[in-house]
């Protein structure tokens, strides 16, 4: 069972890796196929979406949480909207301010408002950027280090207003090879010092950076393209991930991670996984 966002809530992320205590999702009860815009649903446009058993993996990823301390919020599925699983990115959470994406698909820009209705009702104050488009796929957050992804779903100008907006924070654009979605599904950061990566989709530069600050573990591409770099950290060094992902689950377990294995292939048809379908309003 759902719960629904209330005037207590105060948002709060700080990392991609402390303990996750509220997430918004959404049901995936209208997800299709309908509109192309990922290489990952190129494949899939075809056989589309099995509705049902995306709803009863989704469910069972909504208990995981639930068993492990997290109040689940859910958006409420509209009809209209087949994309709407994936809350993360609709919006994202830095420190205390909650931002309000800027969609890049016209088939998404509508999901935004429903966002917006919830946490007006909640009296959850949020910010609005107004460059072009800048998306949640696209935000990873830790500390006072935000990277950005700069593919084809955030620009760059949504950077600089955002480092307008936080000027405690330092935010560090990342290019990566724009027939990707979204930055998480190439790099995500499971703790201060271990992060997954897809080595192929940056230049030699970028890869360079990131290995001064982290150690990367590396993501085949077979297991990118079942989103093996988009689990979701939920703390305590704690991450979920689908049972495919073999390599990526052994690799993160030899580190000292609990991995927490849920079948998400169903939903991963239409281009993403745990960290798309998850919106965290505060970690702890």
């Amino acid at each position: 069972m759902t719960a629904v966002a209330t005037k207590k809530s105060k948002a709060n992320c700080k990392s991609e890796y402390a303990k996750l205590d509220q997430v918004l999702v959404c049901e995936p009860s209208y997800m299709e196929i309908k509109e192309v815009i990922n290489h990952v649903q190129k494949k899939y446009e075809h056989q589309n979406i099995n509705k049902r058993l995306a709803q009863q993996q989704h469910l069972d990823f909504t208990k995981v949480l639930e068993q492990n301390g997290v109040t689940v919020i859910d958006l409420g599925a509209k009809r209209e909207f087949p994309e709407q699983v994936f809350t993360r990115d609709i919006g994202f959470v830095i420190g205390e301010n909650i931002f309000v994406s800027k969609m890049a698909s016209d088939i998404r820009k509508g999901e935004v408002k429903v966002l917006e209705n919830l946490l007006q009702n909640h009296d959850l104050k949020y910010n609005k950027l107004h460059a072009n488009k800048i998306e949640g796929g696209d935000v990873i957050v830790d500390g006072d280090i935000v990277f950005i992804g700069m593919g084809n779903r955030t620009c760059l100008e949504a950077t600089r207003e955002l480092q307008k907006k936080l000027p405690n924070h330092s935010i560090i654009p990342l290019a990566f090879d724009p027939k990707y979605l979204h930055l998480d599904c190439l790099f995500n950061i499971l703790s201060s010092e271990v992060a997954l990566i897809y080595p192929e989709a940056f230049d030699q530069a970028t890869l360079e950076s990131l290995e001064k600050r982290y150690q990367l573990v590396e993501v085949s591409s077979d297991e990118q393209f079942s989103l093996g770099t988009n689990v979701l950290s939920i703390g305590n060094n704690k991450v979920i991930s689908q049972p495919q992902n073999t390599k990526v689950n052994q690799s993160i377990r030899s580190l000292g991670f609990e991995v927490i294995e849920v079948d998400f292939s169903e939903i991963i048809k239409s281009g993403g996984s745990f960290r798309c379908c998850s919106m965290p309003l505060k970690r702890i």
